[in-house]
């Protein structure tokens, strides 16, 4: 009997198992497993606003808005005060909603359409907050009040000059990268512009958080804090669980253990 023929087939590759865990990719986000927070291809891009934990984020900015609103409504207006809280109310919101509906795009087509969504946004958000500001240092300086006399005042200064300079990075990288070296060159800034946008929002809700202490707010509009301290844990908790770790440039341990294998 002849011997038979080596075999020349490659062996199959070796399946990877819950021992053996599979590399992340850039839909794996801070918390969870890969695509628990990821767009699909075929979705509305609006369900952003809602996928994975988003929903509790949409509640903390609800309640942060409804709050506001129905406290300056149920009391005395006033022309050049009462602006600025619905106002400043309303850019954090928008200012959420342009972080929730970008993050889970994958896809270039959807990345495109949520860079302009979530610039869109931005920009309404920060008209929002340019004249909340302008309104409230009005009425200081007809009032002759004090500026700046309030952990409020000053979180609110150093975020809006942040925030400002994140908009001009941003719409640099997005818009004009020329002026950062060319395209290659801007695209990996992109991660800074996202880290960037993660801690600003801390100092935005930080802001909103020091804004329920006021005189103001205890004393005229009778602000609860507990609703506050609820709505921006709420936002806490829908917006960081959904950071998609690739796309801050992060090598998680999983990547570096199935390197090492």
């Amino acid at each position: 009997m002849a011997p038979s023929e080596p075999s020349t087939q490659s062996p199959p590759p070796l399946s990877t198992t819950d021992d053996e865990p599979a590399a992340p990719t850039e839909s794996e986000p801070l918390l969870g497993g890969p695509g628990d927070a990821l767009q699909k291809p075929d979705a509305p891009i609006f369900l952003n606003l809602v996928l994975g934990t988003a929903w509790l984020s949409q509640l903390g900015a609800l309640l942060l808005l409804i709050a506001t609103w129905s406290a300056v409504f149920l009391h005395k207006l006033g022309a050049l005060i009462s602006p600025h809280p619905l106002l400043q109310s309303l850019g954090t919101f928008l200012l959420i909603q342009a972080i929730l509906v970008l993050q889970p795009t994958s896809t270039p087509d959807a990345k495109r359409l949520g860079q302009r969504i979530h610039a869109s946004l931005h920009l309404l958000s920060f008209l929002c907050f340019v004249s909340g500001i302008t309104i409230i240092e009005t009425n200081k300086h007809v009032n002759h009040l004090a500026h700046l006399h309030s952990l409020h005042a000053y979180l609110g200064v150093i975020t809006g000059t942040l925030l400002l300079a994140q908009y001009v990075f941003g719409i640099c990288i997005w818009a004009v990268p020329a002026v950062l070296g060319g395209e290659e060159k801007a695209k990996s800034l992109w991660r800074y512009h996202r880290y960037a946008g993660y801690g600003l929002l801390v100092l935005v809700l930080a802001t909103v958080a020091a804004a329920a202490d006021t005189d103001y707010s205890r004393n005229v509009l009778k602000i609860k804090g507990w609703t506050f301290g609820l709505g921006i844990a709420l936002v806490v908790v829908g917006v960081y669980p959904r950071v998609q770790l690739r796309k801050l440039g992060i090598n998680t341990a999983r990547q570096e253990a199935t390197r090492a294998v």
